[in-house]
Formats: structure tokens, C-alpha cells, sequence
């Protein structure tokens, strides 16, 4: 009996603790919660739709699956970078939808307590605070975590959408 008692207090603290992905956009360091990765791939050429906003790179076939592939360096209006051998794409999901992001590389996977997260600051960031759940600090690293869900908006999903189907 005492051992599910140490399950649940266990499951209960891990609750309480969050993964996420660490990728990086020039000299930021960002994070995406980890539960919404699918995969991460290599950076590919990608084929390009007619009116598709800026940062919507094109899509590509995954496994015949058309995902769009988002450059969140243009969506956070970040100084260009070339692609290189460290650019990768993120597949992520994102209210029932695969969609990728290139970001300029992934350092690891890092678990945050509820301390370790702070909320997102109003000023002095590339990117909008609606796009933030905090900060996460630890030691000498400070990692802008992003909420993927609210980055992608409704809006912006079905331009998506809207360049899949066509």
C-alpha cells in the first residue's frame, strides 16, 4: 500500500516540474515545452507558396504528411542567419496540427521547478509578452520560454492552412 502512496506523491512532484526543448535563435536561448515536440530534423529545402507570409518558409512532405514550416527568426523579427550544418526544424503539434520550426540549433532538454520559472517581463524582449510563459532561470542561463500554442495563432494557423490547401 505504501508503495502507490510514493507513486502518487511522486507523480504529484513531477507535475509540479516541466520539460522542455533549449534551441537557439542567434545569441537567445529559448524553450518550447517538450510535451508538444514531435520530432527534430534536419534543416530541407522547402517548396515555396505563392502569398504565404514572410515567415512562413514553404511546407514539405513528412511522411506524407504537408507540414509548413515556420522561420521563427522572421517571426521574431531577429537579423537574418544563414542556414547552416546546426539548423534543424522542430516539428511540433500544435492544437491538432504539425507544423515546423526552424530554429538555428538544440542544445538539450531541461527540467524546470515552478522557482525556476519567473514570469515574462513587459519590456526588452524581441517578441511580444503574449508569446511568453516566463522566464526560466537557472544558474548562469536565462531561457525565454515560449508558449508554441499562442505564437502560432488562430489567425496565423489558418494562413496555414490556408497555403496547405491551395
Amino acid at each position: 500500500m505504501s508503495q502507490t502512496n510514493n507513486d502518487a506523491v511522486q507523480a504529484a512532484s513531477e507535475a509540479e516540474n516541466r520539460e522542455f526543448l533549449v534551441f537557439s535563435l542567434g545569441e537567445e536561448e529559448y524553450a518550447i515545452d517538450i510535451l508538444k515536440v514531435q520530432e527534430i530534423r534536419g534543416y530541407e529545402n522547402v517548396t515555396r507558396i505563392a502569398n504565404a507570409p514572410d515567415f512562413i518558409k514553404g511546407v514539405t512532405n513528412l511522411r506524407g504528411v504537408i507540414v509548413p514550416i515556420v522561420d521563427l527568426r522572421i517571426k521574431f523579427n531577429l537579423d537574418s542567419v544563414e542556414y547552416g550544418g546546426q539548423t534543424v526544424v522542430i516539428v511540433v503539434n500544435v492544437a491538432d496540427r504539425i507544423v515546423g520550426i526552424v530554429v538555428d540549433g538544440v542544445s538539450d532538454v531541461m527540467t524546470l521547478t515552478p522557482e525556476q520559472i519567473k514570469p515574462a517581463p513587459e519590456f526588452g524582449v524581441t517578441l511580444s509578452s503574449d508569446f511568453l510563459n516566463g522566464l526560466g532561470s537557472l544558474e548562469d542561463r536565462m531561457l525565454v520560454l515560449v508558449d508554441i500554442d499562442k505564437l502560432l495563432t488562430s489567425e496565423e494557423m489558418a494562413l496555414v492552412e490556408s497555403t496547405r490547401d491551395s
